[in-house]
């Protein structure tokens, strides 16, 4: 790396629990939601939408809907026939001439009410040719039905591979040594096909947008985004406009969890507000249309493994097709960091990855919590343990023998250094945390308990040059007022950020005020809220702009005390000579600049500024999977004991334990929450979350009727969690992320837990009590 700190701040505030900066607002409910915003004429808006998976719009007549008493404006494809997408520009914002799911935009109206907007949208009637359906990602890269017969027209970034005759929307490969020669060596090989179904985000707050044209042509658009500067990219991308013509205003998200990383729904309103200057319109998803807005990909994967008898990893094969809907959305680099990532936290000398993203007729799959790694992680782990069945040796002692550390390299090449993390160590906490290998008694006849453990690594899946920048700016009474634009979706960062800054200004936290709502027309820039990376490069960031805010106290004050600037300290309200502390200034006389007696006045207001993009990265080669796109790495290990039914196969998690290498912990309170609001969220999908079609592509799921989300009732009364905190030497305070960590090894952990318990392989999520009497009955027929 061309930067390393060994740990240059004294710490007096980072790693200390510290009460949310936002915690007021939100139990008092005085925090303000898109959904809680409203405007003086403001419009409403409501969608039409295909009831169709797949087909060509042969007419729309929306003549019946124009003549509605208090419909304002009406908009089709052909009104706005423009594509959006963050890596691939593949998605319509509404669809022009062909549906590709049921429930895509058609059509939408703006109204004085919402009532009115929603019976217009009854009234435009569509015309449909159907078309034949794909549903099995397998199946659609047989290039029998093609989902989008002009892909290879679409714009793209050039590091993504696309095949258009298979309709694949990227192909991640990783060539590593010798796979064929790693085989001949084996003495033993495992494989097995492991698979997982779409399923939704499940935020508190769905999808909501306001839009406002005002008569000069500038847009401004208040947003439940995640990344307020990539929205505003994509919109001007999208509608062909500058981009200082668009502000993007993002208040509170009421939970994010991917699903409003990029541009989803804001530019159907927009559509509308271009329409209507000077009205501002808004639009908010129903729990139904948030379902079909946006999912977690599904996918199939073949692993295959190839063991010496020791239990060392010679050789592995793996082949990920992701089911990524009708669309790519985020998928694309879901698929690259997937393939990029496996096999983990392992090291593997020969390997063999293709990654598929394909289209199908079902929902578009996005970036959610794991990102991909999730999905990677029940194959591979699931692989492991089945290695370790056949080689007859602990999975545990299996993963601890083939575990990454510092000199060897990882699936992409790169080197592992002593900073990179410690999965060794989070692997046997986890262990002693839940007791590894030690029985607990069931709660009751015909009933059994089984413990079981799974690895985990992730890195940010980020561009090369994902930027981020601070500002720090000094009051007149020297207190602080800090600008950073990662967006507060509940996991903390509002209030992490003031401890760093703190202990970088050397200032107590009560004195920094961090400025909400992220604004891109006052904010710094920040490329987007996503991938666990807001603390390390923001991090850097913050530290640049404060020693920059230092530097121009110390070279005011040098000049007013007669030292030279190096000589110099700032802490808490004063700036004063290093070895005579008696001698001082007040920040507050120095941070406007320093007026003396007779009025001369020197210097002028502080304002540091920092910004940061990880220099050190490269684009992975496209044949290889071989380069540096990976700038840290949080590893980590989950645990699970389970008690299982044998007369219902009713599974009941008893405990679940996560221990993450996340660097410095800055804020031990919300990493917690983070982590037990993580695990419960990855029971979700292990146990019985799931997006159901049926045979013809209709969506089965799209309320939580039916789609079961963890409750309260199902959340387990022993939740365990810690921390190895391996400094990590790329950020100022050693720290890097854990948030989406902790969701994405529960699911194997769970099912190792299982064939502790009973003897079986489960290889489909979720983890259903149909499927455990299934695998009972198999099993026992069998012998």
């Amino acid at each position: 790396m061309n930067y390393k700190y060994q740990s240059p701040i004294k710490f007096k505030y980072v790693g200390k629990p510290m009460k949310r900066v936002d915690a007021m607002e939100k139990v008092t409910g005085s925090a303000k939601f898109v959904t809680d915003m409203f405007f003086p004429n403001m419009l409403y808006a409501a969608v039409k939408r295909s009831p169709i998976p797949h087909g060509i719009i042969k007419r729309i007549d929306v003549s019946k809907a124009k003549t509605l008493p208090g419909v304002r404006a009406i908009v089709t494809g052909k009104d706005v026939p423009y594509r959006q997408g963050i890596y691939l520009v593949d998605r319509p914002i509404i669809t022009m001439d062909r549906v590709r799911y049921v429930g895509e935009p058609v059509a939408a109206v703006a109204a004085d009410t919402l009532e009115i907007a929603r019976q217009a949208v009854e009234l435009i009637e569509v015309e449909y040719e159907e078309l034949p359906v794909v549903q099995d990602p397998r199946e659609s890269m047989k290039g029998e039905i093609l989902i989008h017969p002009d892909l290879a027209n679409y714009e793209r970034l050039p590091i993504y591979n696309i095949e258009p005759e298979k309709n694949v929307f990227h192909h991640h490969k990783t060539r590593k040594g010798d796979v064929e020669k790693g085989f001949k060596e084996a003495d033993l090989i495992v494989e097995g096909d492991y698979s997982l179904p779409q399923i939704y985000h499940a935020p508190l707050e769905p999808h909501a947008a306001i839009a406002y044209w005002d008569l000069g042509g500038r847009l401004t658009v208040w947003s439940s985004a995640q990344s307020p500067f990539t929205l505003r990219n994509l919109i001007a991308h999208a509608f062909k406009i500058p981009r200082h013509k668009v502000r993007v205003i993002a208040p509170y998200v009421g939970g994010g969890f991917g699903g409003k990383a990029g541009i989803n729904m804001e530019g159907i309103v927009i559509a509308l507000a271009e329409k209507i200057k000077n009205r501002h319109i808004k639009l908010v998803y129903t729990r139904e249309e948030d379902i079909s807005a946006v999912v977690r990909q599904g996918m199939y994967a073949h692993i295959k493994t190839g063991v010496k008898k020791d239990g060392t990893i010679v050789a592995m094969e793996a082949t990920l097709i992701f089911d990524g809907g009708a669309y790519a959305e985020y998928g694309t680099n879901v698929v690259r960091a997937a393939g990029y990532t496996l096999p983990g936290g392992y090291y593997v000398p020969n390997l063999k990855t293709d990654s598929y993203g394909v289209y199908t007729n079902h929902f578009l799959g996005g970036a959610f919590r794991g990102f991909g790694h999730s999905e990677l992680h029940w194959a591979t782990e699931r692989n492991l343990d089945e290695v370790a069945q056949k080689l007859g040796m602990d999975p545990l002692e299996l993963r601890l023998k083939n575990v990454l550390k510092p000199g060897l390299t990882n699936s992409m090449g790169q080197k592992i250094h002593h900073d990179t993390g410690n999965m060794e160590a989070c692997l046997k906490k986890a262990a002693e945390l839940i007791e590894y290998g030690k029985k607990s008694t069931p709660s009751g006849p015909r009933k059994v308990r089984g413990k079981g453990i799974a690895g985990l690594v992730k890195a940010p899946a980020m561009p090369t040059n994902a930027g981020s920048s601070v500002i720090i700016k000094f009051t007149e009474d020297a207190t602080v007022t800090l600008q950073a634009s990662i967006q507060e979706i509940g996991q903390g960062f509002n209030t992490a950020i003031i401890q760093m800054a703190a202990d970088a200004l050397h200032m107590s936290p009560d004195k920094i005020h961090f400025v909400t709502p992220n604004d891109t027309d006052f904010n710094p820039y920040e490329w987007q809220t996503v991938a666990s990376r807001a603390l390390w490069t923001v991090g850097n960031a913050l530290y640049r702009a404060a020693e920059d805010a230092l530097n121009q106290i110390k070279n005011i004050a040098s000049q007013v005390l007669g030292v030279a600037p190096h000589n110099l300290e700032v802490e808490d309200d004063r700036v004063f000579v290093k070895y005579r502390p008696e001698v001082y200034l007040l920040l507050k006389d120095v941070v406007m600049g320093y007026t003396y007696p007779d009025g001369h006045a020197i210097g002028g207001p502080v304002i540091g500024r920092g910004s940061f993009v990880p220099e050190m990265l490269t684009n992975l080669d496209l044949e290889t999977g071989q380069g540096n796109a990976a700038a840290e790495w949080t590893f980590g290990a989950e645990a699970a004991e389970v008690e299982i039914d044998l007369d219902t196969g009713e599974i009941t998690i008893i405990q679940l334990v996560g221990v993450f290498d996340a660097g410095t912990i800055i804020n031990p309170i919300t990493a917690g929450g983070q982590v037990i609001g993580g695990m419960i969220q990855g029971m979700g999908p292990a146990l019985f979350e799931v997006i159901k079609y049926n045979e013809k592509g209709y969506p089965l799921t799209v309320s939580f009727t039916d789609y079961k989300i963890p409750t309260i009732a199902d959340i387990p009364e022993n939740i365990k969690y810690d921390f190895v905190e391996t400094f990590e030497e790329s950020s100022p305070f050693g720290a890097k992320g854990v948030g989406e960590h902790p969701m994405i090894s529960v699911p194997p952990a769970i099912a190792s837990a299982i064939y502790d318990a009973l003897g079986i392989n489960l290889r489909e999520l979720p983890l259903t009590p149909e499927k455990i009497l299934e695998a009972i009955e198999r099993k026992n027929n069998n012998f």
